[in-house]
């Protein structure tokens, strides 16, 4: 060989599930030319993340390579494949490429943030291919809960990768395309050298079900129905959305979509061609006029976000609707892990209204977007290739995955963000190990996970929060007493006592004995201040809350 290798480096995506970023190279060992697949964000949570708004992998590993970077594919237009793509623009600056109804969703979000949406090219499924460097790229059409997702057949000088994407095999998904299999003998008959495969559904014992399946028990569940029906799923499973709608039409019930994203991806399936036939919708305001039992609202917030129109229905209305008892409200979907809590409350609040709630707990109103586990087996079984690399999943997903392709005798390796595998011969192989983490948008800006904002956003949250106020004259003499300002703290203690009167109390007391070194160092009589405040915090309400001081000099 030439020294050249080909190589393969997540940076989010694999030991986790959301904020999906994998880097492909090929080139001399640190000379390699670049290109990006998806660019996604993952959601926070108030426990660990609170006040962020989206998180994202970290790029700098790719930023300060970014004159080898060729492009960005896009293998599907779920958040965590495509919601980074206008983020990262001004770093990257390559071209984004995406089959036609995803490159319309990574157009608006380019137009939201002020970025070119021309930068965004259109791409025809396989067999038309891109040239990206030293790469061939097709996107190989592969059903899954959103209009035309792809795998990527990725050509290089020492073989053929495919990069599956989120995928399942369902022969009848409504919308979009079906699984192939005669295509995918196809285009694996030459050889594949490396299958990177989606791992979420690989504990999942019993093959994979089709859309089309759970139609008659959602059409029934709404023929059966006496009170305004409401249904919640992913906004992006335009295949369900279409099937809810049309249950609500052939019900006699006119159709209302509430939430942005709802609406979004209806308009774009229709403006793709995606989408035909689907049910004329009404606005809300025309429903407003309508009886109750004519209504079927298509809402979105179906992992319990708190601003969705789920949220703010349970929570009294929406757009001027009302829920009433005897409505019903179906989540027509699966609770993502760690999503829980906010969809409970949802359905406590739902019931104290006294509406009629219907979960997924059946497996009759929603599937997986994902391959189950005998599914992964058919598709090793067809794609035959020299490795199957495990991606998309927590850990314990891709471990299972992998040992379920070494039980069929595929070589791989469990690769997790930074690990960068060697795929350049039969087996695949660790070359290095770089450093990956989270980037933060907090606001309108980007922070690192270990910049120290949200852990001191967390201790706050936990132990309060205290402004400490001193003044001094030109000889370091106090001016009048200690004052604070206290945050999220209770205002009387064990003493019975006012907190503030408490801690200013020995705070005073402590800068009348300081002695003068102290009282001119702004360092150590900081450290002092904060130490008071704490102790008195911790004697009189058993919490040691953060302080800031403030230290004022009369000149």
């Amino acid at each position: 060989m030439s020294g050249e290798r080909l190589i393969y480096l997540p940076l989010g995506g694999a030991g986790e599930i959301g904020m999906n970023a994998y880097v492909y190279g090929y080139g001399k060992p640190g000379k390699e030319r670049l290109i990006l697949v998806d660019l996604g964000v993952a959601f926070p949570d108030m426990d660990s993340t609170p006040g962020v708004d989206l998180i994202f992998a970290d790029m700098t590993w790719l930023k300060e390579r970014v004159d080898r970077l060729e492009a960005v594919f896009i293998t599907h237009a779920h958040e965590d494949h495509i919601g980074g793509i206008a983020q990262f623009y001004d770093d990257l600056r390559v071209p984004v490429y995406a089959r036609a109804f995803t490159a319309n969703l990574a157009r608006r979000k380019m137009v939201e943030k002020g970025q070119p949406e021309q930068a965004v090219h259109t791409v025809s499924p396989w067999p038309e291919t891109v040239q990206a460097g030293p790469f061939s790229v097709g996107f190989l059409p592969m059903s899954h809960s959103i209009p035309e997702s792809a795998a990527l057949i990725i050509d290089s000088p020492v073989g053929r990768v495919i990069h599956s994407g989120d995928f399942k095999l369902d022969p009848q998904p409504i919308v979009g395309e079906p699984f192939d299999p005669v295509l995918w003998h196809e285009v694996s008959k030459d050889g594949v050298k490396a299958f990177v495969c989606d791992s979420t559904n690989v504990f999942s014992p019993d093959p994979g079900r089709s859309e089309s399946e759970i139609g008659p028990a959602i059409e029934h569940l709404v023929g059966e129905a006496t009170g305004m029906v409401v249904a919640t799923t992913f906004a992006s499973n335009v295949a369900r959305l279409k099937t809810l709608a049309e249950a609500g039409q052939r019900a006699g019930r006119s159709i209302v979509l509430l939430g942005r994203a709802m609406q979004r991806m209806v308009e774009a399936s229709v403006e793709t061609g995606v989408l035909t036939d689907f049910p004329t919708v009404t606005s809300p305001e025309n429903a407003l006029e309508m009886p109750r039992d004519n209504i079927m609202l298509l809402v979105t917030g179906s992992q319990g976000e708190r601003r969705a129109a789920s949220a703010q229905l349970a929570r009294g209305k929406y757009r001027g609707i009302t829920l009433k008892e005897g409505d019903l409200f179906l989540f027509s979907s699966k609770t993502i892990p760690g999503n829980e809590r906010g969809v409970i409350n949802i359905m406590n609040q739902l019931s104290e209204i006294g509406v009629d709630i219907v979960d997924d707990s059946t497996g009759r109103y929603h599937v997986s977007g994902h391959a189950n586990r005998p599914d992964l087996q058919k598709m090793h079984s067809i794609v035959q290739p020299q490795m199957v690399i495990p991606m998309h999943g927590e850990h314990r997903h891709l471990r299972e995955h992998a040992k379920l392709a070494d039980e069929a005798g595929f070589q791989s390796a469990v690769a997790v963000n930074g690990t960068m595998l060697d795929l350049s011969g039969n087996t695949p192989k660790v070359a290095e190990y770089v450093e990956t983490g989270r980037t933060y948008l907090d606001g309108s800006i980007k922070i690192g996970a270990l910049d120290g904002i949200v852990r001191d956003r967390i201790r706050m949250a936990l132990n309060g929060h205290v402004v400490v106020n001193v003044i001094l004259d030109e000889d370091d003499e106090p001016l009048g007493e200690a004052w604070c300002e206290i945050m999220g703290l209770p205002h009387t203690g064990r003493s019975n006592a006012s907190l503030v009167d408490v801690m200013e109390e020995d705070l005073t007391q402590f800068l009348g004995r300081a002695d003068a070194k102290t009282r001119a160092n702004d360092d150590k009589l900081e450290e002092a201040l904060k130490r008071i405040a704490r102790k008195v915090g911790h004697d009189e309400i058993g919490k040691k809350p953060e302080v800031t001081v403030i230290v004022s000099r009369m000149s």
